[in-house]
């Protein structure tokens, strides 16, 4: 999480996109939540969030991008009241948050939860490091299973459990992606209740996943179980895979539980080879202003 600027009792954060190079599930648990194996990269497309301590309880919220309620049901708003509870601030300080949204909502991009893990980093800056980072990662799983992966100053994990025992990997060097919205949202919860396990526990585990890393792996391999459920509602997804694997991307995938889907281009001459650039312009002309030419966080130029 890049630091743009601190001022006394203020600071404005970036909170960074992921994309899902490989999702897997691999059962269904008794509280209702899916175990899972994913591989989530932090990429170079970012909100923007700016707090403001006060000396006086309350929490407001400004947004600006996107059609969201500025109110207790917004992530970043519940985060802002669970760190301040966590902290015993919540009777004598308040914070007022203004967050510039760059990141499409719902769109399986992990926005939502960006915003909240980047309030929590952010204000236990602000308060002195209040929370140790174990007690910060907790809050943020109580928050949402993306969450702890944006407490965590990791730029790419193999994330197990609900998405809470992270592993952290290099970063994904030597690409580009290519990220098309085809601009409706997709309810994460529509996606895994109308997702059905077909496969044993035991082979349904992303293979050499427990020894991946981003050096060896292959761009060829990534896979998202749940992408099948979201393209059977919304073919769309299918045609914006095919345009940039035509275009030449090495291997194309929708993000999370979509409709996002990203091209990868290996920064190299030949086969794949291609003019990202230009893909992208023809892509806005029939998708609109949401396509994106990111790289990976963290990763070398």
């Amino acid at each position: 999480m890049a630091v743009l600027k601190r001022e006394q009792a203020s600071l404005c954060l970036r909170a960074p996109a992921k994309i899902n190079l490989f999702l897997k599930i691999l059962k269904k648990r008794p509280d209702g939540y899916h175990e899972l194996e994913t591989w989530m990269q932090k990429v170079d497309l970012c909100d923007q969030v700016t707090l403001t301590l006060r000396d006086k309880p309350g929490i407001s919220l400004r947004c600006t991008g996107e059609d969201l309620l500025a109110d207790a049901s917004n992530l970043a708003w519940r985060a802002a009241a669970a760190f301040l509870t966590a902290c015993g601030q919540e009777a004598r300080r308040g914070v007022d948050i203004v967050l510039e949204k760059k990141i499409p909502v719902a769109a399986g991009l992990g926005g939502g939860s960006s915003d909240a893990g980047t309030v929590l980093r952010g204000l236990n800056s602000l308060f002195g490091n209040a929370l140790t980072p174990e007690s910060l990662l907790s809050l943020g799983g109580r928050l949402g299973a993306d969450v702890p992966f944006f407490v965590s100053a990791h730029d790419a994990v193999l994330a197990t459990g609900v998405g809470d025992r992270m592993k952290p990997l290099d970063s994904l060097e030597h690409c580009t992606f290519l990220l098309v919205n085809p601009g409706f949202s997709v309810s994460t919860r529509w996606a895994y209740e109308n997702f059905t396990l077909t496969k044993d526990v035991k082979n349904s585990t992303f293979p050499g996943s427990q020894k991946l890393d981003s050096g060896s792996f292959s761009l060829t391999k990534i896979i998202n179980d749940l992408e099948g459920v979201t393209m059977g509602r919304h073919p769309e997804i299918a045609e914006i895979k095919k345009k940039l694997l035509a275009a030449g991307a090495v291997s194309a995938l929708m993000s999370g539980s979509g409709p996002t889907v990203f091209g990868v281009f290996p920064d190299r001459e030949g086969p794949y080879s291609a003019d990202i650039s230009g893909v992208a312009f023809k892509l806005r002309q029939e998708f609109g202003g949401k396509v994106f030419v990111l790289r990976a966080a963290g990763a070398g130029a």
